[in-house]
């Protein structure tokens, strides 16, 4: 069992920065894939990027080169830095752990991108 929480959403003017924390306890924080996604109004919730236990990351084409998924497993915390954020990336995002067959999501932090 894993609790998941997030934090660091907000307000932000376009081309702006947030980072993102996503606090993990309950388990072995270093052996889980973790990952970001995030739901925008009426739409479904879609992969922002992942991090394997070994550092390998991947990230959804519409924010390569803007955001950067990372871990600090001696904090059990997984971060989201964002970078020249626009409107589109307005959402809540989630925090996700994952092993084997089981998941366990956080209860997303809300993110605005707006002038």
């Amino acid at each position: 069992q894993v609790q998941l929480v997030e934090s660091g959403g907000g307000l932000v003017q376009p081309g702006g920065s947030l980072r993102l924390s996503c606090a993990a306890s309950g388990s072995i924080f270093s052996i889980y894939t973790m990952g970001w996604y995030r739901q925008a109004p009426g739409k479904q919730r879609d992969l922002v990027a992942t991090i394997t236990p070994g550092r390998t990351t991947n990230y959804a084409d519409s924010v390569k080169g803007r955001f950067t998924i990372s871990r600090d497993n001696a904090k059990n915390t997984m971060y989201l830095q964002m970078n020249s954020l626009k409107p589109e990336d307005t959402a809540v995002y989630y925090c996700r752990a994952t092993l084997t067959t089981y998941t366990y999501w956080g209860q997303g932090t809300q993110v605005t991108v707006s002038s």
